[in-house]
């Protein structure tokens, strides 16, 4: 069984199919505390959630006719059957798409013959959560996953070119600078990015912090 906070469709607000249609399967729990965190109403064991089995799941993703998936939380890899829920999810025909912390591993899900994409968070300074990272993870990432820096300060842009480096991310997987929400300028990102020459490294702006108030839930 499944904690399952809230599911809904709308559209991706960020990464490679931003602007699409998904459908969002957002899990109760997770294992950090980032000091920005937008769903920390989901992180708590005691939060409000349906236990809802893999075939629930799937049938819901299934009757909402859209093939994008996006599996969030909370932390998705907390729950302890999501290869099940994954594999049956690809094996329906749908793209499914993992968003992760950065802290757990992703080898067993990385090595499925039915394999999710992984869009993993890299913990800044600015979220107090650097030292929880894993970072064998990044061996296991492709060119169809994505490695999110969310950064609220200058400070948090030159540490994310120093792991960059460091993991020879640029060619390997997609690359996104997005900054937390009302504490950077985006244009500073941009005069960043710039300044390093960081070829095929993108900005991101959580389109549905726009479209919708940023704090509404279910979008």
């Amino acid at each position: 069984m499944f904690s399952v906070a809230e599911s809904f469709v709308s559209i991706n607000g960020e990464g490679t199919r931003a602007g699409e249609l998904a459908v969002f399967i957002r899990f109760r729990g997770c294992n950090l505390r980032c000091s920005y965190c937008d769903t920390i109403w989901a992180a708590d064991d005691s939060a409000a959630a349906k236990n809802l089995s893999a075939d629930e799941i799937a049938g819901f993703v299934r009757n909402s006719g859209v093939k994008n998936v996006t599996l969030t939380g909370g932390e998705p890899l907390l729950q302890k059957e999501i290869r099940n829920l994954t594999d049956i999810l690809i094996s329906q025909g749908n793209r499914v798409e993992i968003e992760t912390n950065g802290s757990l591993s992703l080898d067993e899900l990385a090595r499925s013959e039915k394999r999710p994409v992984f869009t993993m968070d890299y913990k800044l300074p600015s979220s107090g959560m650097e030292d929880k990272m894993n970072c064998e993870n990044f061996a296991y990432l492709d060119r169809n996953d994505t490695v999110k820096f969310v950064s609220g300060s200058v400070q948090d842009l030159e540490r994310a070119y120093e792991i960059i480096c460091k993991y020879q991310l640029i060619g390997k997987c997609n690359i996104y600078f997005s900054p937390v929400f009302g504490k950077i300028e985006p244009e500073k990102i941009v005069e960043f990015i710039k300044e390093k020459k960081l070829n095929d490294v993108r900005l991101q702006l959580q389109l549905h912090k726009f479209i919708w108030n940023p704090d509404m839930r279910g979008v």
